[in-house]
């Protein structure tokens, strides 16, 4: 598989505001870990592997334990996550899935009984931001380094 094109290049001011949007979610109500397991996450259910790949090694450098990244594709059958990382687990997955299920009522409620609205927000627009970089990525076949 080759790259398409480099999308940066072709639309510099529109990845430098994707670029904000993770800069926002840094300093926003989310730890580093939650939005590590959240951007793999949505990035397994795209199939983007560059993002897959970038997010692994990332999470692996603030401190995430590696099983736990090897479990995040079945973390509704592992012990290793608690009742919030499986809450914002199971929000990713509805809102990165919105066409199939509309997010439904039970998934907001479990995500409600964890996070506040602004973190609910935050959440909301981490999912909303890595699913643009898929998509970015994975039309225009972005490659993860060899």
């Amino acid at each position: 598989m080759q790259q398409r094109m480099d999308y940066a290049k072709a639309a510099p001011e529109g990845v430098a505001t994707l670029r904000k949007l993770n800069a926002y979610l840094n300093g926003s109500t989310l730890d580093a870990k939650l939005r590590h397991l959240v951007f793999l996450r949505a990035s397994q259910i795209n199939g983007c592997a560059f993002c897959v790949d970038m997010h692994v090694r990332e999470a692996l450098a603030d401190g995430e334990e590696e099983r736990r990244l090897h479990h995040v594709v079945t973390w509704n059958e592992s012990p290793l996550f608690d009742a919030r990382e499986r809450a914002a687990l199971a929000w990713t997955e509805a809102v990165t899935l919105v066409a199939e299920g509309h997010v439904p009522d039970a998934a907001y409620a479990a995500a409600r009984q964890h996070f506040d609205e602004r973190q609910l927000a935050d959440l909301t627009l981490a999912i909303a931001t890595i699913n643009a970089w898929n998509r970015m990525a994975i039309s225009f076949r972005k490659l993860p380094p060899a």
